[in-house]
């Protein structure tokens, strides 16, 4: 070995951290593997590749020669190290890996904190995180925060396709935040969700398509860049999300597959390691480095850029061995049954982690099925996710918008049945990007009618999300009625905001999002039933529903849908007190685009037994529109 690649003493790293990394229990992994400039010059690569026969660091640094700089192994540990003192922060570099069959492999570094610009994909040697950070009173409120009873609506945002520059190129992170923080704080969202922004070849992929677990794309910039959005976001009063993919990870030669020659991060066996509906690797949760890998991926996103929760993606591809697979294709679990035992210990193990380190931070569950208990705590046998998102409501939803109003009568439980489980979970309420990609079509293009009835209905079915107990997400460009189908390829229509209609919609959803948030009856209960109770919901023949919902101190709100285009008169429901009520929000007002029918913006209730309910109040009912209605002060 050359003079400049003597082993200092720090090559191997803590001793406690490498046996915790082999035991499954190191969360901050990404400390001791992948590249760290030294203080005093050079570099330290380190890398978990157990049963390579060899390995070498090449980069721009030796010409890409795997002669020059070969690394050592850390003896059971399976890791390999060494120090490159000719190399330097902003270098590419890669690992050349000579498996045991003799055959080489050229591999981007798992741990790599920064990577090429797409379609180049080597790893960077990132420069020591020095960012200073001016959201210490964010933190501080989070941590106080009772998110159970706080509002939480949020902005569903795909970075590369929300705006972009007139020649098409990509915003950074910077520019970003000069421009998404401002509109969404101004449309009343209280966090953003990004889709995922871990480094990804594919544009297509929108980035459920991981390669490096640790590193930002460099599509938006440099970590920093992200570093400062999240900031900025944090100091102007805005939450961040995080879209998390720890359910499979491409195939491509050059990334996480087959890292040394054998099934590292996958399972060997394709009925354990493949996920057939995507041509994707599936992670080994069983073993411990694996996990140790895992739990310092959402680790490093939490404490290194101070997101506030992980949107975890494809749960039910984790419980299920058999997830979407024919009879054959799977292996049964040791006692015979088709859950998937180790991905239900990970996920719980990354809920204890997320909510004992980082105080107020949220996990969200993208499950689309009858689990039990997702939302539940550990301690008392569940998965100990913060929230689930409810995909049977919005399914329901979607089907019945989707449907004429002249055969909605027949259809009306698909709006009721929700509130069957509402509250078996801590649910969250998705329009999603997967609600109009692929074919499906945009919220508004779902809508039956002529245009008037689309405008209608829409505004109709964020009214209906909003009232609806839950949490709420709803992914960009659907706050405007955007025509199109979402592509990543090009950034939202943003010309439709010259249209009244489009302008009515936004101004729809910026009101709606006030009165959630403004009146703690639509949001301290989102998760109990004491919030919520029907007025009346048997009234199918008139597609009509009318609910209240209610806050911790007994003061409630009224809500009222009207479901059809007819205009209903004289339309009578109890409520539980006489008095004047103000109309919050009348959906049909013609500042929204519609055709102005309401009740001149209050209404008297008056005593008298009516629906099990002391008084009642005689509305008119507009057209595919909802009402909520307050008892004024």
């Amino acid at each position: 070995m050359s003079p400049k690649n003597v082993r200092p003493p720090e090559i191997a790293g803590s001793p406690q951290d490498t046996y915790l990394f082999n035991e499954g229990r190191n969360s901050q992994t990404y400390r001791l593997l992948g590249a760290h400039a030294q203080t005093a010059g050079g570099v330290v690569f380190r890398v978990w590749a157990p049963n390579a026969r060899s390995v070498s660091v090449i980069g721009s640094f030796n010409g890409w020669n795997g002669a020059s700089d070969p690394l050592v192994s850390l003896g059971d540990s399976g890791i390999w190290a060494g120090y490159v003192g000719h190399a330097a922060v902003g270098d590419l570099y890669r690992f050349e890996i000579v498996a045991a069959d003799g055959y080489r492999r050229v591999k981007s570094d798992p741990y790599a904190r920064e990577c090429e610009l797409r379609p180049a994909n080597a790893s960077r040697v990132a420069a020591p995180d020095c960012y200073r950070w001016n959201d210490a009173a964010w933190l501080r409120r989070r941590a106080q925060t009772d998110w159970l009873h706080a509002p939480m609506s949020i902005y569903e945002v795909h970075a590369g396709s929300w705006m972009r520059h007139p020649d098409g190129r990509l915003y950074s992170w910077r520019e970003l935040a000069a421009r998404l923080i401002p509109y969404a704080l101004e449309q009343g969202f209280t966090h953003l969700e990004l889709l995922p922004v871990s480094e990804h070849p594919l544009d297509e992929s929108w980035g459920y398509q991981t390669t490096a677990y640790f590193a930002p794309s460099a599509r938006y910039g440099t970590p920093d860049d992200l570093k400062f959005f999240v900031d900025a976001c944090h100091q102007a009063g805005l939450g961040v999300l995080l879209d998390w993919v720890p359910g499979h990870f491409p195939a491509d030669e050059w990334a996480l597959a087959r890292f040394d020659g054998s099934a590292l991060y996958e399972h060997e066996d394709p009925r354990l390691g493949l996920q057939l509906d995507w041509g994707t690797c599936i992670f080994n949760y069983g073993r411990h480095e694996v996990k140790s890998f895992l739990l310092s991926s959402a680790h490093c996103w939490l404490a290194e850029y101070h997101f506030d929760g992980l949107r975890v993606d494809a749960v039910a591809s984790m419980l299920y061995l058999d997830y979407s697979r024919k009879p054959g294709e799977w292996l049964p679990n040791r006692f015979g049954g088709r859950e998937n035992l180790d991905a239900i210990d990970f996920l719980r193990q990354l809920n204890t982690l997320v909510h004992g380190e980082f105080a107020g931070a949220l996990t969200f569950a993208e499950e689309s099925t009858a689990w039990p208990m997702v939302s539940r705590p550990v301690n008392l046998g569940g998965l100990g996710f913060s929230m689930k998102w409810s995909m049977g409501w919005m399914n329901d939803s979607l089907r019945y918008f989707h449907r004429d109003p002249l055969y909605r009568r027949w259809h009306h439980n698909e709006l009721t049945f929700g509130q069957m489980y509402a509250y078996s979970e801590n649910f969250v309420l998705p329009l999603s990007h997967d609600e109009v990609v692929h074919g499906k079509g945009s919220l508004i293009g779902k809508m039956p009618g002529d245009n008037w009835q689309r405008f209608a209905n829409l505004r109709l079915l964020l009214a209906w999300q909003m009232t609806t107990p839950g949490k709420k997400l709803l992914f960009m460009g659907s706050e405007f009625g955007q025509w199109r189908e979402w592509s990543e390829q090009r950034e939202l229509d943003w010309a439709l905001l010259g249209e009244a209609r489009h302008v009515g919609v936004l101004r729809v959803l910026r009101d709606l999002n006030g009165v959630y948030r403004e009146r703690p009856a639509m949001h301290e209960l989102d998760f109990d039933a004491a919030g919520f109770a029907w007025i009346d919901c048997h009234d199918a023949d008139h597609s009509v529903l009318s609910w209240l919902r209610r806050a911790r101190d007994g003061r409630f709100v009224v809500v009222v849908c009207n479901f059809t285009p007819q205009v209903r008169e004289h339309y009578r429901i109890g409520v539980p007190q006489p008095g004047d009520y103000a109309e919050l929000i009348n959906t049909d007002s013609a500042f929204y685009g519609g055709s102005n029918v309401g009740n001149g913006g209050r209404v008297s209730a008056v005593p008298g037994d009516w629906m099990h309910l002391p008084a009642s109040l005689s509305l008119t009912l507009p057209p595919l529109a909802c009402l909520v209605l307050a008892l004024c002060d």
